[in-house]
Formats: structure tokens, sequence, C-alpha cells
């Protein structure tokens, strides 16, 4: 009885090593043989290191950004500002209402400014009154001459080292941020040719040869989930997420500079309250004694007052956003 029950083994076993080829190939379990899962791994991890290649090549990196009407996709890169012209918003403010009826009001108060004069002897009077003011002030002109010359060539180095500051720039096209749905779409408008500001970059051209659905993908740090903000800063001082509040930061001031919203740049410009709760989460963020000194900063700035702050920035965002399928 022995001796049959081996056979049976060995034919069990060695059955495998000479497959049919109209059949799939089994294993030790008698199921279909499973894909080796470091297989995939790795190459998951080759396509991901080539995709960053790309963008690491041509200084261009995509961005995914969530906003309380959806998760689209973008791209951002960092250029030297005298290399860059800034996004064109005059057709994006002439659409905005408030703005319009902003810019009337100031120029109603400009007019009511203008000195108008009827009687000839006052209008004199006034002339010979200015007359004198020039006079008084053209002697302090020659003393501040010099000291002009020295705070106009301060100014010119200043404005040459803030040339040569990179500054963000989106994929964004007359002041609107262009966000898409799926890399598929993202990818469609690149390979289009359509007008857009990233387009003035040098890399442009040889991105739109290259890039692939595929390569829209995205690193950890470049995901901002703008949505859940003003959820998390409601939720009190104890669920503040640091992470999520600090890069909600960071992308907003790119996005505000890029798209040349100013309200928000003040908003999240150094001394405001935000300001202030971004500097006390990256210090309780990095531990130690001023980590501590952190947190108890972050006590003293109100919840309410944070996410409302918050609320708006967001909502600015969101009113600049052209949403493509």
């Amino acid at each position: 009885m022995g001796s049959p029950t081996h056979t049976e083994v060995t034919v069990a076993r060695q059955s495998p090593q000479r497959p049919d080829a109209d059949e799939p190939e089994l294993d030790d379990t008698t199921g279909p043989a499973e894909p080796d899962a470091t297989d995939e791994s790795e190459a998951t991890t080759a396509d991901s290191g080539a995709s960053r290649a790309l963008w690491e090549e041509l200084r261009i990196d995509p961005v995914e950004i969530a906003l309380p009407a959806g998760t689209g996709y973008t791209l951002r890169a960092y250029r030297p500002a005298n290399e860059l012209t800034p996004t064109d918003v005059a057709e994006r403010d002439a659409d905005d209402p408030f703005l319009a009826r902003r810019q009337v009001v100031e120029a109603e108060e400009e007019d009511d400014e203008d000195v108008v004069i009827l009687d000839e002897e006052v209008a004199r009077e006034f002339a010979e009154s200015e007359d004198e003011e020039k006079r008084a002030k053209a002697g302090d002109t020659d003393a501040k001459d010099s000291g002009e010359d020295d705070k106009e060539d301060s100014d010119a180095k200043a404005t040459d080292e803030a040339g040569d500051e990179e500054v963000p720039i989106f994929l964004s096209h007359r002041g609107r941020l262009l966000l898409f749905k799926t890399p598929e779409s993202l990818v469609s408008f690149v390979r289009s040719g359509a007008p857009n500001d990233l387009s003035q970059l040098d890399s442009w051209n040889e991105l739109s040869e290259r890039v692939e659905p595929a390569d829209i993908a995205p690193r950890d740090e470049d995901i901002y989930e703008l949505d859940l903000v003003v959820e998390n800063l409601r939720g009190g001082h104890d669920t503040w997420d640091p992470t999520l509040l600090i890069e909600a930061g960071e992308v907003a001031r790119d996005l505000s500079y890029a798209l040349r919203l100013p309200a928000v740049l003040d908003m999240l410009s150094a001394g405001s309250s935000l300001d202030d709760l971004d500097e006390a989460l990256r210090a309780s963020a990095n531990g130690g004694i001023g980590g501590f000194l952190g947190r108890r900063r972050l006590k003293k700035i109100g919840a309410q007052t944070a996410s409302l702050g918050w609320r708006t920035i967001v909502g600015k965002i969101s009113a600049v956003v052209d949403w493509r399928d």
C-alpha cells in the first residue's frame, strides 16, 4: 500500500513540471499562479521614478488641490520673478461686481477731492499761497537730493534682489486657476496648445510632447486639502491638524501671489492673525521647548476668528477657479 501512495504524490509534484500548453500553470495549492507582488511593486516604483525624473528635469510639478466644490489637478512651477509675466487679471476683475463697485467708489472719492474756485480774487490768493509753499519746499529739496540718491540706489538693489527671488506660477489663464478633474483631461489640455500662463516657460513645449496621464501623480507634499481647513479649525485647539493647516497656508500664499489676490496675501502677511497661527503651528510641530511655547501661543488664538478668516480665503480662491472636466 505504501508504494502506490508514493507514486501518487510523485505524480502530483511532477505534473507542474510538464504543463499542457493550453492549460494555465498551477501552483502547489491547485489554483492559478499568482503574480509576484514584488515584481509589481518594483514596476510601480520604476514608473514613479521615471515620472519624478520628468518633473525634476523640466522643473514643473503636478499638484492636487481639494476645494469645497471638488478635487482637481493642476501644475505649478517656481521661477525668478524677473523671468515671468504675471497673469492678466483685467478680464477677471471686470467680471467681479464687488471689485467694479469698489473702483467706482474710489473714483468718486477722487473726484470729490478736486478743488473748484470761482472767485478770481480767491483764485489769486490760492495761487500765491501755492507759490510760497513751493519756494519753502525748494530749500528742503536740495538738502534731500543726496539722501534720495542713496535711497534710489538702495531701492534699485532691493528690486534686483526681488527679481532674482523664485516665485510661484500655476497652470492658469487670465487670473483663473485651471483645475482638472482627471489626469487625462489635464494632459489633453497641455497637449492642446491652448493659451495659459505656464506656456511662457522654456520647458513647456517639451512637457507637452512627453507628459502622459500616468505622470500626473503628485507627491504627498503637493497634495492640499483646503476643503478640510475650516472644519478642522472649528473643532477647537485640541483637534487642529498642524500638517493640514501649514500646508494649506503654503499653497494659499502661492495661489494668492500667482493669481494676484492681494486680499488673501494681506490676510496671510507677516503680523496678521493667520500668520501668527501659522508660526505657532510650526513651532508646536517642531517639539521641544519651542513646541511647548508654540502650543501656548495656539491657545491664545481664537478658533472662531481663525475659521472665519480661512473661510474667507478658501472662498476667494474658489471664486477664481476654472474647473475643467
